[in-house]
Formats: C-alpha cells, sequence, structure tokens
C-alpha cells in the first residue's frame, strides 16, 4: 500500500483535494485510553458503519495535522497527544458514490493518537454516535479488515513501548 500511496501522490498534484475525483488523502485517528485498552470509535453518519475519526485534507500536505484535527472536532475531546507523528497505518479503499459524488479512493494515513485528559465526548452532527471500545469487543462493533488490523497493530506497539503505558 506504500508503493500505491506514494505513486498517486506523486502522479496527482492535487492529491490532498477532496476535489480530485478519482480519488485523495486523507488523514485518520486511532484514538486509545492511556492504558492502550480501548479506542473511540465514531459511528458514522453518511456510511452507517463504525469507524476511527478522520476526513478530508482539504488541501493540507500535513496528515498528521489533519487527523488530530479530525479527531478534536469529530470527538470535541480536549486532551490528545501523538503517541508518534509517524503513520500508524495506511489504508487505501474505496468510497461509495453519493448523489454528487461518484466512487472514489481514500489514501487514509492513520496516526496514533492517545487521550491523556478526560475521556467524555460529544457527538457531531457527523456521527450517529462515539463509544469507547476495549479491544477485545471490537468485534460486537465492526469487521471491518482495517479495524481489526488496527487493534493487532496496538497491541503490538504498546507492548514494544511500555514506557506509554
Amino acid at each position: 500500500m506504500c508503493r500505491q500511496l506514494e505513486e498517486f501522490v506523486t502522479n496527482h498534484q492535487q492529491c490532498f483535494e477532496r476535489e480530485l475525483l478519482t480519488g485523495h488523502v486523507t488523514g485518520s485517528a486511532w484514538v486509545v485510553d492511556g492504558g492502550f485498552t480501548k479506542t473511540l470509535l465514531t459511528h458514522h453518519k453518511k456510511l452507517d458503519k463504525w469507524f476511527q475519526p478522520g476526513g478530508h485534507a482539504d488541501g493540507d500536505s500535513d496528515v498528521a495535522s489533519v487527523a488530530m484535527r479530525e479527531a478534536v472536532e469529530e470527538t470535541g475531546l480536549a486532551g490528545l497527544e501523538f503517541v508518534s507523528h509517524e503513520i500508524f497505518d495506511l489504508d487505501i479503499h474505496l468510497i461509495p458514490d453519493r448523489k454528487d459524488e461518484p466512487q472514489h479512493y481514500h489514501y487514509d494515513c492513520r496516526f496514533i493518537i492517545r487521550c491523556t485528559g478526560n475521556e467524555a465526548y460529544t457527538v457531531t452532527t457527523e456521527s450517529n454516535d462515539l463509544a469507547w471500545i476495549p479491544f477485545p469487543e471490537i468485534g460486537r462493533y465492526t469487521n471491518e479488515e482495517s479495524i481489526l488490523r488496527m487493534v493487532e497493530k496496538v497491541s503490538v506497539f504498546a507492548d514494544g513501548h511500555p514506557d506509554l503505558i
């Protein structure tokens, strides 16, 4: 997937703009609690599924900043910090067509972000709901391969970084 992202960015000058109808780069936040035991997912209003917070870059090539901005906007959480500024996960997925938008790809760069403060969230107009979900219970909410992959990756990540817990 890294090679596909690199080729896409190299070949499309407007890759960070949602107006690029074939696809565009997006930024997402894999929000975890301080103990790395659960994640905050949003029940996406348009797609009617549980996903991590995230969204369009709208011209911003700093996709880590995009991920943080989207996490704050979509959850209302104030005490968020990057665990790493490196891309935690990359997913390329097809977004179905809607009224005024043809189907297109999201080249989604995902960053691990930890909640260090109050875990009380705010459901915004973009979501039907939000929920802190313990990792062993993710399967009750979604069977999306990319979400399940991040659950596996975060446990390995946390095991390799005991100073974070």
